[in-house]
């Protein structure tokens, strides 16, 4: 492990890319001990170093530093040979400050899978560039006896990423958001996408000298997806109507959905932040259905004005929960054919779930002459206007 029980100075080089926003962000996070989840002493100091940075800076930042994260680099330059100078040129700049103090702390390098330099990467002037500055960490790594980490990361897409750059999800993500047209020439292409919190996770794990490596010299992000282009539009359309249809789609923990949603509502602007949901308003109060699933049902909210009794029906098949959140209330079932009624008196103050059976009529009454009484309510099923499943009779 790297970590010492001194202060540890953590140079982050590149600090204002994507990648360094994120990683600074979960730095401090553990530094102002607010992320627990990471084996790292929150006795930290960190080193933002950009393209605005002083070379003073620098020179300070190197002599201190006891890890250094080397993300800075050069993407979409004006012209081909500000490739070299940036991936190259400043690669060699932070290695000879380090020379320069003797400081042969551990170096992380974010390097590309351009850097290959195979099929389709075979010519480009970005891969060469990463190549050269790879080369140049492996030699430093030879003549200084310090640890070098490279990593060779694929596309990337999460939080901040900036649009029309070089990410095409980031790009995906802001046009639909705003309602932007999008163009896939080829909706099979497919892509190897790794998060920015998996991506996040390992460099940090890396640095407390547990990296994981693949190829001998090389490290990389365990976790990653392969999807098509087709697919990652068609699930940002998804994810745009979600406001209109309510419905949430599969997300399993772990899955590219899950991340690409995270990933999509951090680019909606702020008019879409908040949406309106339809009230179905009588004289007895109002029902809204908040959130439906495709497998695990539907979440709504009922409000009933004071005296109020609604329900009075029965299901086959389907099952809810009544959860009352605030007022007070009575919920009453009865197995059909039969005249006994089970009883529930719930409020607000104290929450419970109580289960609406199949084949029991049931009902909910307000008790109170002056409060509404708001019920949450989750349904195994989505409402089916075709096959509503729902009989009238009373309790």
């Amino acid at each position: 492990m790297y970590r010492v029980l001194k202060e540890m100075n953590i140079l982050v080089t590149g600090a204002k890319g994507f990648v360094g926003r994120n990683l600074c962000a979960q730095l401090r996070n553990i530094r102002d001990g607010k992320a627990k989840n990471y084996a790292i002493d929150p006795n930290i100091a960190i080193f933002e170093y950009d393209i605005d940075s002083t070379l003073e800076e620098l020179d300070e930042y190197c002599r201190k530093a006891d890890f250094v994260f080397n993300l800075a680099g050069v993407n979409r330059p004006q012209n081909p040979e500000e490739f070299m100078q940036g991936n190259f040129g400043f690669a060699s700049t932070l290695l000879d400050t380090l020379r320069k103090h003797a400081n042969t702390c551990p170096v992380m390098l974010s390097s590309s899978i351009q850097a290959t330099l195979v099929g389709r990467y075979a010519e480009g002037d970005y891969g060469k560039s990463k190549k050269a500055g790879e080369e140049l960490f492996f030699d430093y790594a030879r003549e200084t006896g310090a640890k070098v980490l490279v990593y060779r990361f694929p596309n990337l897409f999460g939080k901040w990423c900036r649009p029309n750059y070089n990410s095409a999800v980031a790009t995906f993500c802001h046009n639909i958001a705003n309602n932007l047209p999008v163009t896939v020439n080829d909706p099979a292409t497919e892509l190897e996408l790794v998060y920015i919190d998996d991506l996040i996770d390992e460099i940090l794990n890396a640095m407390e000298g547990h990296p994981h490596r693949t190829d001998g010299a090389y490290c990389s992000v365990p976790v990653s997806h392969r999807v098509t282009l087709g697919k990652i539009v068609r699930l940002l359309q998804t994810f745009h109507d979600q406001p209109q249809t309510l419905l949430l789609p599969e997300i399993p923990e772990g899955s590219f959905e899950k991340k690409l949603y995270s990933t999509y509502l951090s680019y909606l602007p702020p008019e879409k932040i908040a949406f309106p949901m339809k009230m179905n308003v009588d004289e007895r109060g109002s029902f809204t259905e908040l959130l439906k699933t495709v497998s695990c049902g539907q979440v709504s909210v009922n409000i009933s004005k004071p005296g109020i009794t609604k329900g009075q029906h029965w299901h086959n098949s389907k099952w809810e929960f009544f959860m009352v959140v605030a007022g007070h209330g009575l919920i009453q079932e009865r197995k059909i054919g039969s005249d006994e009624k089970i009883e529930f008196e719930v409020n607000g103050d104290r929450i419970q779930a109580v289960h609406m059976l199949p084949g029991y009529t049931h009902n909910i009454i307000n008790l109170s002459e002056t409060e509404n009484l708001v019920t949450v309510m989750w349904a195994n099923e989505q409402f089916d206007p075709g096959h509503p499943d729902t009989y009238f009779e009373e309790v």
